[in-house]
């Protein structure tokens, strides 16, 4: 298998022409050039509800269709800021719109990303990266995106001063490297409409992932019918099974989370690693729990663990050597459980942290490394 074949199988994207997707049994039609663009009136990251009719005044309107999670959409996250940042005094806005619903998104398909793609975390995204341009949720009820008929993330439509579609597709040929993109095919379309000429290229195809339609939330819940299915083991372990743990010496990250049912906060927490597992195991990443409840409570500890449905790699440590087990797991480690760090092949730790943890930072570290687009 070729490597852009394995591409289509393993990130499950779309390499999708302008055409006819679907929204359950309703057939959503991407708009055609010179149609006018469809009313809205959507809740952007800023507070403020933001209507077609708010940008009257601009020379062009750039409606992009865009999200949190897609790999793709992240990839061109900069070129967009910097879009709207060389026209933004020449009469050129630009607007983007989320159209995905979030319970229609898989955990396993957040594995490029720290977050899915609810309103509140298009904020911190936007926050986050500093966004010049207004970012809007349509994920409520879609029918903003069902009216453009965008068919991945992300699309882009340019509209003239009458708010006729000019031109419809994609950003660049290269979601990999902006250095390396050769046909700039929305920044063209941008510059013809500021001369009074007519669009070079009107249509695209536009690469990236699927519109996630609400009709996807059965995908959503039979995937976790499926983890809730998967066996759960705690096996036994020892000091050098311990140091062979934080030696790490795989090809994966590994995400170690000491924990114990007699603690409080760990109980509270251990969720937060089965969504993290299921978000990032597809990519060379391991979850490892590591349980220092005494041997008289291990089966307490097992059923807990079948409780949560935790099917990572799971391991119980009840010698009394504390103090041993604390120097094996990690030299700057002063004790108190919960304890997580994040392990890079080869050993190095690159996150560290004592009670609970932040599930968005240790997210952001793991992508951190990981990387939040294709290689």
């Amino acid at each position: 298998m070729n490597r852009l074949a394995s591409r289509f199988i393993l990130l499950s994207v779309v390499f999708a022409f302008v055409a006819v997707p679907t929204w359950g049994a309703e057939e959503v039609k991407t708009l055609a050039i010179g149609a006018k663009a469809p009313d809205f009136a959507l809740p952007g990251v800023d507070g403020k509800v933001h209507r077609l009719s708010d940008y009257a005044g601009a020379k062009i309107l750039v409606i992009v269709f865009t999200t949190n999670h897609c790999p793709t959409a992240q990839a061109y996250e900069d070129r967009l800021i910097k879009l709207a940042d060389d026209y933004k005094d020449k009469g050129v806005a630009l607007v983007a719109i989320s159209p995905n619903d979030p319970k229609a998104v898989r955990l396993d398909e957040l594995g490029y990303s720290d977050l899915n793609d609810s309103f509140e975390e298009m904020k911190i995204r936007a926050k986050h990266k500093g966004f010049n341009f207004p970012y809007l949720y349509d994920g409520e009820t879609q029918k903003v995106s069902k009216a453009y008929g965008p068919v991945a993330t992300p699309h882009v439509f340019v509209f003239d001063g009458d708010r006729r579609l000019r031109f419809v597709g994609r950003i660049d040929e290269n979601e990999r490297n902006p250095k390396e993109a050769k046909s700039h095919d929305t920044r063209n379309a941008v510059e013809a409409l500021l001369a009074g000429k007519p669009v070079p290229v009107e249509t695209t195809r536009t690469f990236g992932c699927s519109v996630k339609w609400s009709d996807k939330r059965d995908s959503v819940e039979k995937a976790f019918a499926a983890w809730a299915k998967e066996p759960v083991s705690l096996e036994a372990i020892d000091l050098n099974g311990i140091k062979d743990l934080v030696k790490n010496d795989t090809n994966k990250l590994r995400l170690i989370n000491v924990w114990s049912t007699a603690c409080g906060p760990c109980v509270i927490e251990f969720p937060e690693f089965v969504t993290i597992n299921r978000m990032y195991r597809g990519r060379p990443f391991e979850m490892i729990g590591l349980s220092v409840d005494p041997a008289s409570r291990a089966d307490e500890a097992l059923s807990f663990l079948k409780d949560k449905q935790a099917s990572f790699q799971n391991h119980h440590y009840a010698a009394d050597d504390v103090y041993a087990f604390i120097e094996a797991v990690d030299k700057d480690w002063l004790g108190a459980i919960p304890y997580t760090l994040l392990v890079k092949p080869g050993g190095q730790i690159i996150y560290r942290h004592m009670g609970l943890i932040d599930p968005l930072e240790v997210k952001q570290a793991i992508v951190g490394y990981l990387g939040r687009t294709y290689k």
